[in-house]
């Protein structure tokens, strides 16, 4: 690793006469009443620059000054520009000719990085110092850096740190070809069967580039010129892994009821599988009264509400989770006792596509849908395994007229299908 050289500093007794003379001159200003001091400009040829993001968790850091290219050197840092281990070393000695050249070649040299374990401003800070080394031992080589501290839309394999070098770049009126660029990673999902080599840990890089879409190398091939290695697997919930269904079964009957009645409408299944959606659909129209417990707050409220609406003669829907037969048991009494019959609705969806849907609607939402829907907050996994663990599968025996199961299915523009079909994770295990 090459050394820091030091750098030219005043020595104590210069300062102490710049202080000495400066003070002679200058009048004493309560700090109440005298300018705001600014802030402290970062010395040296790598510089920070404001994180982005709303939460500021994408930390984002250059070194002299980068160009913006039309063609994208991309690396992840840790198990590909660098090793693993500390202190920090080259991944392989190739690795600075090989930044080099792609700089030479006419490629902006850019690392995304996924920091989720830079937890405070002390583990932050020394992370930063170990870039600041890195930087050092390239003295030559512009570069970028970006790194994503939080499990949010920057956590590669989602793009919100792509998206912010583009946005970075098109403020300099240059568009990337992402043809002509690529990403280097070591997360690539490699399996090597029959062999002593350790298999990858996950495979975020690969999913990172097919998600920009962007030819993708791992170290071994881009710094070493070796043969690709074929025998990988992208673990995960990926979308084309549904099947093709229809929109409800059994189909032989009609989602509404001709003639219609008043009825009160039981929807049950995992968040996120688009039940408020089903609902603006198909029953609001029709005049169904919408009850919902994210908006009531409790289930007393919710179970008054479908009081009060049944004991006026109208047809409501309960938009909640309701998970097991005694949760449900609340609406079905009231519902029993005014002698108003129940339907459910079970939205069929797996608890893998309910926490894409929820990355996908908090972080990852295009234009188009994020214009005309409210911001949402991403929900824990613990929301969708504490479902999973106490769900039961509703039954006409609990005293409903009819069991509907509502099948996922995607509606929406191609562009805005398109950001759905992304590999979306961050760092939560199904």
């Amino acid at each position: 690793m090459a050394s820091v050289s030091a750098s030219k500093k005043r020595t104590s007794s210069q300062l102490d006469s710049v202080d000495r003379s400066t003070s002679n001159k200058v009048a004493k200003i309560h700090p109440l009443f005298g300018p705001k001091k600014p802030p402290v400009a970062e010395s040296g040829p790598f510089r920070w620059s404001k994180p982005s993001g709303p939460n500021g968790s994408c930390l984002h850091g250059k070194h002299l000054v980068p160009s913006s290219s039309v063609k994208v050197a991309a690396f992840d840092l840790d198990g590909t520009v660098i090793s693993l281990s500390s202190p920090w070393h080259w991944w392989n000695a190739s690795v600075p000719a090989k930044l080099r050249k792609a700089a030479s070649e006419g490629y902006a040299v850019v690392m995304f990085s996924n920091q989720g374990g830079l937890k405070t401003p002390p583990q932050v800070k020394e992370w930063k110092k170990k870039i600041a080394l890195i930087a050092a031992a390239v003295p030559d080589l512009s570069f970028m850096i970006f790194a994503a501290t939080a499990k949010d839309s920057y956590r590669k394999p989602m793009i919100s740190m792509w998206q912010e070098l583009e946005r970075l770049y098109a403020a300099d009126g240059v568009k990337i070809d992402k043809a002509s660029s690529f990403f280097v990673g070591d997360a690539a999902g490699r399996n090597y069967p029959n062999s002593t080599t350790s298999k990858d840990f996950a495979s975020t890089d690969r999913k990172f580039a097919l998600n920009v879409e962007i030819p993708f190398y791992t170290p071994e091939e881009y710094f070493l010129g070796k043969t690709p290695e074929l025998n990988f697997t992208l673990k995960g919930f990926h979308v084309s892994s549904l099947p093709s269904l229809p929109l409800y079964t059994p189909s032989s009957s009609p989602l509404l009821l001709s003639p219609p009645v008043q009825e009160l409408v039981l929807f049950v299944g995992y968040p996120c599988l688009g039940k408020t959606t089903f609902f603006r659909q198909h029953f609001e129209p029709a005049g169904y009264l919408h009850i919902n417990q994210d908006t009531l707050k409790t289930r007393i409220k919710c179970v008054k509400a479908v009081q009060e609406a049944l004991t006026a003669g109208k047809k409501c829907v309960v938009d909640n989770t309701n998970r097991d037969a005694s949760t449900r048991r609340y609406y079905i009494d009231v519902a029993t006792k005014l002698k108003v019959p129940v339907r459910c609705m079970l939205f069929t969806g797996s608890l893998e596509l309910a926490f894409h849907n929820n990355l996908y609607r908090a972080y990852c939402l295009p234009p188009s849908v994020a214009g005309r829907e409210p911001p949402r907050e991403a929900l824990p996994m613990t929301v969708f395994t504490k479902f999973k663990d106490s769900f039961e599968e509703p039954e006409l025996g609990e005293g409903l007229a009819q069991i509907k199961k509502v099948n996922w299915v995607f509606n929406g523009t191609p562009e805005e299908r398109k950001a759905w079909s992304r590999w979306y994770e961050n760092g939560e295990t199904c």
